[in-house]
C-alpha cells in the first residue's frame, strides 16, 4: 500500500481520537462535574440532574459545535481552493455580514420573538441575499470572475457591517444587547430541530464536497490547466461556491458570527498533512469540530457560572495559534 495513504489514514484516525477526547472533556466540564466511568449510571437515571444537564445542554452543544465548526472549516478549505488564496475564509465574501444584517433587521422590527425560527430564518435569508448579490455582480460577459467575486464580497461585507452599525445606533438598549450578543456568536441553542439541521447539513456538505476532491486538486494548478485536464471549471466553481456559502449561511444563522475557524483550521491541516483535498476536506471538517468543541468548553467554564461569547475564544486562541504556527513555518501561504 502507498505510504501516502497510510499517512492519511493515521492522520484521520488521530483526529477522530482527538474528537472523542474533546467530546469527553466537554461532557465532563462545567459546574456539575461528570466522571467518564459514571456515564452509564447517569444515563440510566433519567430523573437525575446530571442526566438533564448531559442530554439537554452538553450533548446538544457538542452536536452543534461539530456541525458549525465542521461547516465553517470545510467552507474555508473549499473557498481557499476555489480562489487559490490562503486569506479567503467563509466571511470574506460577506456571507456573515449579510446574515448578521438579516438578524439585526429582525430584532429591530420585533420579529425575533415571534418564533424560535425567526432569527435563524432571517439570518439565513440575509446570507442567501448576500450570496446571490455577490454572484450576480461578479458575472462578466457571461462568465464568472473569481477576482471580481472576491472584491465584491469584501465590499458587500463592509456595506452590511455599516448598515448593521446604523441599526445598532438607532436601536433600544435591549435590541442593541441582543444584536451584539448574536454577533459575537454562541452555541447556546435550545431548539433540537435547528441543532439537527446544522449537524446533518454539515455532514451532507462534507459528502458533497468529496465529489469535487479531484476538481479542487486540479484547480490548484490554475483554471487554464484544470480545463486542459478535462475539468469544467465554470460549473465546478459555481457549485463549490454555492456549497461553501450555504454551509456558512446555515452555521451563521444558527450560531451567530464565529470567526477564525474557516481561516485557521484549513491552514493548520494543510501544514500538517499537505494540500491534497482527498484528505484535506475530512481533516478540515474534523479539525473545525475539535476546535469549536474545545472553544465552547472554555467559553462556558472560564468565568463560570457566566459564559463568554464563543467568538471571543475562537478569535483570541485561533489568532494566536495562527500567528505562532505561520511564524515558524517555511511553507505558509502555499496552496499548490
Amino acid at each position: 500500500m502507498n505510504i501516502k495513504y497510510i499517512k492519511w489514514g493515521v492522520f484521520i484516525v488521530l483526529l477522530l481520537v482527538l474528537l472523542l477526547a474533546a467530546v469527553v472533556i466537554s461532557l465532563s466540564s462545567g459546574e456539575i462535574k461528570v466522571v467518564l466511568w459514571q456515564l452509564p449510571r447517569i444515563l440510566a437515571e433519567k430523573n437525575s440532574i446530571e442526566f438533564t444537564v448531559l442530554t439537554k445542554i452538553r450533548i446538544p452543544r457538542i452536536m452543534l459545535a461539530v456541525g458549525v465548526g465542521g461547516a465553517l472549516s470545510l467552507s474555508g478549505a473549499l473557498l481557499q481552493g476555489i480562489y487559490r488564496n490562503p486569506l479567503v475564509e467563509p466571511y470574506t465574501l460577506g456571507i456573515s455580514g449579510g446574515a448578521a444584517l438579516g438578524v439585526a433587521i429582525a430584532i429591530v422590527l420585533g420579529i425575533g420573538t415571534a418564533s424560535y425560527l425567526s432569527l435563524p430564518a432571517f439570518g439565513f435569508l440575509g446570507a442567501l441575499v448576500t450570496l446571490f448579490l455577490v454572484y450576480f455582480l461578479s458575472i462578466k460577459r457571461g462568465g464568472l470572475s473569481i477576482n471580481s467575486m472576491l472584491l465584491i464580497g469584501v465590499m458587500v461585507s463592509f456595506v452590511s457591517s455599516s448598515a448593521m452599525m446604523f441599526l445598532m445606533s438607532v436601536s433600544t438598549a435591549e435590541n442593541l444587547h441582543n444584536i451584539v450578543f448574536w454577533v459575537m456568536g454562541s452555541l447556546d441553542e435550545s431548539n433540537a430541530a435547528l441543532i439537527k439541521i446544522a449537524f446533518y447539513a454539515s455532514l451532507s456538505g462534507l459528502l458533497i464536497s468529496y465529489l469535487f476532491a479531484q476538481t479542487l486538486n486540479a484547480l490548484r494548478l490554475g483554471e487554464v490547466k484544470a480545463r486542459h485536464l478535462g475539468i469544467n471549471t465554470g460549473v465546478a466553481i459555481k457549485l463549490l461556491f454555492f456549497v461553501a456559502s450555504l454551509l456558512t449561511g446555515i452555521a451563521v444563522s444558527v450560531a451567530g458570527v464565529i470567526g477564525f475557524v474557516g481561516l485557521v483550521i484549513p491552514h493548520l491541516v494543510r501544514l500538517i498533512i499537505g494540500n491534497d483535498y482527498r484528505v484535506l476536506l475530512a481533516g478540515s471538517f474534523l479539525g473545525g469540530a475539535i476546535f469549536l468543541i474545545l472553544s465552547d468548553t472554555l467559553a462556558r467554564t472560564i468565568i463560570s457560572p457566566n459564559e463568554l461569547p464563543i467568538g471571543v475564544i475562537t478569535g483570541f486562541v485561533g489568532g494566536l495559534v495562527f500567528i505562532v504556527v505561520l511564524s515558524r513555518s517555511k511553507s505558509h501561504f502555499k496552496l499548490n
